[in-house]
């Protein structure tokens, strides 16, 4: 059972690092250059910026008049009985039908509201620059995102690569304990734990393999392809830049986070609402005109038919006087929206200084660890091979070599762990500065 279970996890992990050999290699930038074309979330973005933009015109507004065409064509039909006022004959009518036929052009046009077209005007360049803002937010949080997925990849692909030496290191102690089993130098015990440690070693990679497609297929998805391509990364480490500056990056932030431009530009909307409804102090004048043709059809009477036509003008001046206090109140109200806008604004630098704050204390600290972990590292493996020495002489037993293995394992993903941590503050700091779009022109660990 033992030696079927050994041969099934070779099967295995001889087979599927031909499957990865035979990937396509992808870097960072090309992996965000297929997303951000290709990403449904973003493609949704924009058509709701360029429903923004559409809205931008003068007509929306209302810059300009409506004009309307009409025709219609109506029957009337009546009786009548009219009585003359000294002693006479009555006159009646039965079924006296009209047909009436009319068509014109008509226009009307808001010559002044109280400023209040200029307001909407405004409001709809506010909102168009709100949906560029959106589609900015939408890059940014996605460059984000799926550059902290490549890394995990890259991270679950040098995993990947320690449990392969793992299970590799197992593989030679198994054998050295088989040759010295053959010859009686070691118990059955000995070996059948060496196979024990073999399998566990084994299974460990198979899992990590699971854990590396995982990764792999949201990145597909986050791309927006077929998420059963199969792709490595062209990155063999996770580097980050240790020398990013605060005072550059917290600038930034305040001058360029894009949420924070949102609620600026969410405090102007409110004082354009106020305008407009200022707009109602002022009378408003609106024109009206329209050119028209009536013909009417008679079956009764002095006239067989009867046709009018001309143009019609006029102009409407008109002021509210009393309006329940209700545009006093909304006015009041629209104020305090103000006020409570900018008190927003100041909330979220508040949150953005504090969120700052906590990631670069975050990023320097897992700069350190990394350094730390780096260290534990060469000493990890220099302590393993001292152990395989003494071992390959029987002067160490096999759990004690079994300790120094788990121990280089273990620093070797602690190492990874740093690494990786330090890379997601550092997107994090890069993108709450508005600066994280630089992963797409380069990795800034290379500047």
């Amino acid at each position: 059972m033992y030696k079927r279970i050994i041969k099934t996890g070779l099967f295995v992990w001889l087979l599927l690092p031909s499957l990865v050999l035979s990937q396509e290699v992808m870097s960072l930038q090309e992996c965000l250059r297929t997303g951000l074309e290709n990403n449904y979330g973003l493609q949704i973005t924009r058509n709701e910026a360029r429903i923004a933009n559409n809205n931008v015109t003068p007509g929306n507004a209302g810059f300009l008049p409506e004009v309307s065409l009409n025709a219609g064509y109506n029957l009337r039909s009546s009786n009548s009985d009219q009585f003359p006022a000294e002693n006479g004959e009555t006159v009646q009518t039965r079924n006296a039908a009209t047909g009436t036929t009319d068509a014109g052009v008509n226009l009307n046009w808001t010559l002044f509201e109280g400023f209040r077209v200029q307001t909407n005007y405004k409001r709809l360049q506010e909102l168009q620059t709100a949906g560029e803002l959106n589609i900015r937010m939408a890059v940014e949080n996605f460059i984000a995102d799926l550059t902290a997925e490549y890394y995990n990849y890259v991270q679950q692909q040098l995993r990947l690569g320690n449990l392969k030496y793992a299970v590799a290191l197992s593989r030679e102690r198994l054998r050295i304990v088989e040759a010295r089993y053959q010859v009686g130098s070691l118990s059955r015990l000995d070996l059948q734990q060496a196979r024990v440690y073999f399998n566990a070693d084994s299974s460990l990679l198979i899992q990590q393999y699971e854990t590396l497609h995982r990764s792999r297929i949201l990145l597909n998805e986050m791309m927006g392809g077929d998420v059963n391509r199969f792709f490595t990364a062209s990155d063999t480490t996770i580097r980050f830049n240790p020398s990013l500056s605060k005072e550059q990056l917290i600038d930034a932030t305040l001058r360029h986070n894009t949420g924070l431009l949102l609620t600026e530009m969410n405090k102007r909307l409110s004082e354009l609402e106020l305008k407009s409804l200022q707009s109602r102090n002022y009378p408003y004048l609106r024109l009206n005109g329209g050119y028209g043709f009536t013909h009417y059809n008679y079956n009764r009477g002095t006239l067989e038919r009867q046709r009018n036509w001309g143009p019609t003008v006029g102009m409407t001046l008109g002021f509210t006087l009393f309006d329940g206090f209700n545009r006093k109140r909304e006015q009041k109200n629209a104020r305090l929206s103000i006020q409570n806008s900018g008190l927003r604004v100041e909330q979220h630098k508040l949150a953005l200084q504090s969120d700052f704050a906590g990631m670069w204390i975050a990023y320097q600290n897992n700069i350190e660890l990394t350094s730390l972990e780096l260290e534990s590292l060469i000493n990890a493996e220099l302590n393993y091979e001292i152990a395989i020495e003494r071992y390959k002489i029987g002067d160490l037993s096999g759990l004690e070599l079994r300790e120094a293995q788990n121990s280089l394992l273990e620093a070797e993903q602690r190492l990874l762990t740093a690494q990786y941590n330090t890379k997601l503050f550092e997107i994090s700091l890069l993108q709450i500065s508005g600066n994280v779009i630089s992963y797409l022109e380069n990795d800034i660990s290379n500047r």
